[in-house]
């Protein structure tokens, strides 16, 4: 019999464990989770969006996953009662500088079979009738959904085929020997013919336990998010995006109603002072050593500095996010607004300074690890999971 152990119960280990246990029923499945509950930290913060793919370059594990995973995630909410709905998105351009990035991007999103259009103001209001564009792309499978209610029954799905999920088990060692993996956790020892490390913000120093030198750090971005006043919903019926700008690492604030029927805005983006620095008085000493003598991050800096303050100064000026959003929305103001909560990117970075744009996975000495997993992670879920487990070049499972 086979043995597993995946470390992370957030949505990516929780799919993985759940394939396992799909493609290997008689092999035993453990789960460590250091938190005590599923979706802890980024998919538990997650904007809740099914992204359709319209980003990525066309070919990577990205555009490939992503697009397969928007279908296969709406399937399994629709297959076990998980609310969801694809409502589309409008990505706008709201200057006449706007416009050739906005076609590029149309171009890309065909590039990768996507069912996107380019439309004028007229109908632009008609999917979003507050909205304000020169014009606009509408990518009509972009979907909505709670990740951490999948979760929930990824974690029911798991536990019903016999696998286990230990909670409160932080992994503080792993030993090869002989061939098999020994997991040393705060709970005891296991041993293990496959280790998967889906540890999401702390996955590069799991690789480190285990004798690999991960190709990138990571370096841990706070999503800050604002929520408009329920009297002030009506401005948004869906998604709206701004055009992001190639140049920068981030996509923008954006609107987005949630399935709860909520309306999220943002994600402003600040250099976090701890992997799970949930606010500007969440500061890990470690942590910060751990980025601070970074030279990916310093390269990174340089390069964006300019970008880096404007995402700080509308950390700290609800005015200047409000106007940040007025651009998409005109008759959205800083009254409007709430605070929600933030959540945190685990990005990954490259030492050159170039962020780790695709997802990186390293497979290794009956290892596997998931060492970069942001956005749209939680949407490719399942597809990760599929080719975590069966399509890893090498990856064999004694039987």
């Amino acid at each position: 019999m086979a043995k597993f152990v995946v470390v992370g119960a957030g949505i990516v280990g929780l799919a993985t464990a759940h394939r396992i246990t799909l493609d290997h029923p008689d092999a035993q499945v453990t789960v460590l989770e250091k938190e005590h509950r599923v979706a802890a930290h980024q998919t538990g913060h997650n904007s809740g969006v099914i992204h359709a793919g319209v980003y990525y370059k066309p070919g990577s594990l990205k555009a490939k996953l992503c697009r397969a995973g928007s279908q296969s995630m709406v399937d399994f909410c629709t297959e076990h009662g998980i609310p969801v709905r694809v409502c589309g998105k409008l990505i706008v351009a709201t200057e006449e500088s706007e416009l050739p990035r906005l076609r590029a991007l149309h171009e890309r999103a065909t590039a990768n079979g996507l069912p996107v259009r380019l439309v004028g103001p007229a109908e632009a209001a008609d999917y979003e009738p507050h909205v304000r564009c020169v014009e606009a792309m509408h990518v009509a499978s972009t979907g909505i959904v709670d990740f951490t209610a999948v979760c929930a029954t990824l974690a029911a799905l798991v536990e019903k085929a016999g696998a286990e999920i230990r909670f409160g088990a932080r992994v503080t060692g792993i030993v090869n020997r002989g061939g098999t993996q020994v997991v040393q956790t705060t709970t005891g020892e296991l041993v293990a013919d496959v280790l998967v490390n889906c540890a999401g913000l702390h996955a590069d120093r799991v690789a480190r336990l285990a004798g690999i030198d991960p190709p990138a750090r990571i370096v841990p971005f706070r999503g800050e998010y604002f929520e408009l006043r329920p009297d002030r919903r009506a401005l948004v019926r869906g998604l709206i995006y701004p055009v992001p700008d190639p140049q920068f690492p981030f996509l923008g604030v954006h609107l987005t109603r949630m399935i709860d029927g909520s309306v999220h805005a943002g994600p402003n983006a600040v250099l976090a002072l701890a992997r799970e620095g949930y606010s500007w008085g969440r500061v890990n000493p470690r942590d910060v050593a751990d980025f601070a003598v970074y030279s990916g991050l310093w390269r990174l800096a340089r390069k964006h500095l300019r970008y880096g303050l404007t995402e700080v100064r509308r950390s700290l000026s609800r005015q200047r996010f409000a106007e940040s959003l007025a651009r998409l929305v005109p008759d959205v103001t800083a009254a409007d607004l709430e605070p929600s909560a933030a959540g945190v990117r685990a990005q990954a970075i490259a030492p050159d300074g170039a962020l780790v744009d695709d997802f990186l996975i390293v497979a290794r000495d009956r290892q596997v690890h998931v060492l970069n997993a942001p956005s749209p992670a939680a949407t490719s879920s399942l597809e990760i999971a599929k080719h975590i487990v069966a399509e890893l070049p090498g990856f064999r499972v004694p039987r």
